[in-house]
């Protein structure tokens, strides 16, 4: 069977430009910036690839798969090292033909790893700048210390029910990825 990566990094972001019929999902709500086998999603795809369930994944991006160049190489090596044939549509590559790596998909997944590593840390870049010059003109506040939102509006936001329903299924709160 194939399969479809999803990874957005929050709860609110839309998975549609990812999404594909036809495809076994697998969604994670969760930073790039979190090893691959570390997400809930990915774990099931792993677990579901173990069983030979799935033989083929594919993802919109390289990115998709994470911002940490290592963590994205490791989890082809490992996904191609399992005969799965990892395909990457916005970049149109593939990382197995007629069974075999292909040597020019592994060069460009390194390239495009890289890039997405450095893609994420120019955006914390930006952000630090942005915040230090709100400081500077004094319209910076930083994140409100308590809350006056009733316990209703807090656990009815979507961040929040996925949370608290994670932790009802026996999740650690430090287990917990967004």
């Amino acid at each position: 069977m194939r399969a479809k990566y999803i990874r957005v990094s929050t709860l609110e972001q839309n998975i549609d430009r990812q999404a594909e019929k036809g495809l076994e999902l697998y969604i994670d709500h969760i930073s790039g910036s979190i090893p691959f086998k570390e997400r809930t999603a990915a774990k099931r795809l792993l677990n579901d690839i173990d069983k030979g369930i799935i033989n083929e994944v594919q993802v919109h991006s390289i990115d998709r798969l994470g911002r940490n160049t290592l963590d994205i190489m490791q989890t082809i090596e490992l996904l191609t090292s399992k005969g799965i044939n990892v395909i990457s549509k916005k970049e149109g590559l593939q990382t197995l033909v007629d069974g075999k790596v292909n040597p020019v998909s592994k060069l460009m997944i390194g390239i495009l790893g890289t890039l997405a590593e450095f893609e994420l840390t120019r955006a914390k870049e930006r952000q630090a700048e942005g915040i230090a010059k709100a400081k500077a003109k004094g319209v910076y506040v930083g994140r409100n210390t308590g809350s006056v939102e009733s316990k209703e509006i807090t656990l009815n936001k979507a961040k929040n029910t996925y949370i608290a329903n994670q932790l009802s299924k026996g999740f650690s709160m430090n287990s917990i990825r967004m």
